[in-house]
């Protein structure tokens, strides 16, 4: 595999075209044991009205049920979109030893942006991070999607 960061962060932007084509927030997560998908998730909070509906919520809930095991800890988390505090706490939760993302989130992201919630020595578990990969791609879908919200109310 040439470049895995960038594989893997294409197959998540294809969840997340599929969140973008259902009216939600276009983030799209998967999570990858070896070289194994175990899990592929997108947002469902508009549609399900549900405040949890995640894409990394989804996707470790998932992975967790297909392992039968709630601990993640061989496992890398791509998402399109910098993790919001509940995502990474869930992150954090489930062990995850390795999360890449594509887009930075000025305003809720977590792992850089507003803050970096993984710098706290205190936790038990270190997740390492990886920021930046196919930023433009995930970056240009979000922007795609709120213009054409925006559009669509005038």
């Amino acid at each position: 595999m040439k470049n895995r960061d960038e594989h893997f962060m294409q197959i998540a932007l294809k969840e997340a075209k599929k969140a973008y084509d259902q009216g939600e927030v276009p983030v799209g997560c998967i999570i990858v044991a070896g070289d194994e998908i175990i899990a592929r998730a997108h947002n469902t909070r508009q549609n399900n009205h549900d405040p949890l509906g995640h894409a990394e919520v989804k996707a470790i809930q998932k992975a967790a049920k297909k392992r039968n095991a709630w601990i993640l800890d061989d496992c890398e988390l791509y998402v399109t979109l910098e993790p919001c505090l509940m995502c990474a706490g869930v992150i954090l939760q489930s062990r995850i030893k390795r999360v890449v993302f594509g887009a930075f989130e000025p305003k809720f992201g977590v792992l850089g942006s507003t803050i970096n919630i993984y710098e706290a020595a205190t936790f038990n578990h270190q997740v390492e991070v990886k920021s930046g990969v196919l930023e433009e791609k995930c970056s240009s879908l979000m922007k795609n999607f709120f213009k054409e919200l925006r559009n669509n109310k005038n």
